[in-house]
């Protein structure tokens, strides 16, 4: 499950369509939430939503911190700070997002069932 977090951030990083379509299961239970979106359900609507960030952005690195993965079953999730460097339509920005991959275990592997981003407001200090 590891591996395959890692590769839905090559997917991203490198914003190739053909990778991310590997990287997810491809059924209607799939769900996204990127920051400041609505809930997309569904593999068609959360590949739309890829391709539309693809087509809009020049460039997009990823520095993950606070990276804790667990597994329980066929399901298997990790929690992260996404440091983000992006250069989208000419604007450039350093963000840090906090995400939830949940994947599933298939056949083919470990595939992304879930993911859900939102932006840190303040400090992750408070208990």
């Amino acid at each position: 499950m590891r591996e395959a977090n890692a590769r839905f951030y090559r997917a991203f990083e490198t914003l190739d369509i053909a990778e991310m379509d590997r990287v997810w299961a491809h059924g209607e239970h799939v769900k996204c939430v990127h920051p400041g979106w609505p809930l997309l359900s569904g593999w068609d609507a959360v590949r739309e939503s890829w391709a539309a960030i693809f087509e809009n952005t020049a460039e997009m690195r990823f520095t993950l911190s606070n990276v804790v993965a667990a597994a329980g079953g066929d399901l298997a999730w990790v929690t992260c700070t996404e440091n983000i460097l992006a250069d989208v339509q000419g604007r450039v920005s350093v963000t840090s997002v906090l995400a939830t991959n949940l994947f599933e275990r298939t056949p083919e592997g470990w595939r992304m069932v879930h993911h859900h981003a939102s932006h840190v407001l303040g400090s992750t200090d408070r208990v």
